[in-house]
């Protein structure tokens, strides 16, 4: 097998990045890239620490990660499994990478900089949804935004393939958890209850 072991090796088969993949990486965030977020009701956030690599997805409505000027992103953690994978990592390791998507944008928008986690009163206040605050705010210094063109999705198909309503025949939630539990999780069950629990613990 001939992998690539090098930052030379990698250049001398993908040759440098010029023209668009150079001007549209910039260190902070420009009224297109603001827009962006402001329509964006989903992220994937990706972290890094001594326990490993995260990558987690967090939505809400469009604008829910909230932009507080042209260097600062604020993002609130809403109710999850409770395993805070990120921000165990963000307290030891401030670096994260966001990636945004907005529903039937073939672009994605990629976010990197450096996070504090505030539990600031005030600020948790104003996320409150359905009067119920967000345990803590992702507090996020820009230090760079890219827009990502259309070329993932238009080979992906993946908004057409939701147009059309297409899904997969894959096992369910109750069945995957049936099986990572050796079965102590009656499948059915989970299944006809989650779409209940999941609306009482969405915040």
């Amino acid at each position: 097998m001939t992998v690539l072991r090098s930052v030379e090796e990698l250049e001398a088969v993908y040759g440098h990045p010029k023209g668009g993949a150079v001007f549209k990486e910039i260190t902070f965030l420009n009224a297109h890239y603001r827009a962006f977020i402001e329509a964006s009701p989903f992220v994937v956030l990706a972290s890094a620490g001594p326990g490993g690599l995260d990558c987690s997805p967090k939505g809400d409505g469009p604008g829910f990660v909230r932009v507080l000027d042209d260097n600062t992103l604020a993002i609130p953690d809403r109710p999850g499994n409770n395993r805070i994978d990120t921000l165990r990592n963000l307290v030891v390791d401030p670096r994260l990478a966001l990636l945004f998507f907005v529903p039937s944008r073939s672009e994605t928008l990629r976010v990197n900089g450096r996070a504090v986690i505030s539990i600031d009163g005030e600020l948790l206040a104003s996320f409150a949804v359905e009067g119920r605050p967000p345990r803590s705010i992702i507090r996020v210094t820009v230090e760079a935004a890219y827009v990502h063109c259309a070329k993932a999705f238009m080979r992906s198909k993946l908004w057409d393939r939701v147009a059309k309503g297409e899904r997969p025949d894959l096992p369910s939630m109750g069945e995957m958890m049936a099986l990572l539990s050796q079965h102590s999780v009656d499948a059915a069950a989970y299944d006809r209850e989650a779409p209940e629990r999941l609306k009482a613990t969405l915040y």
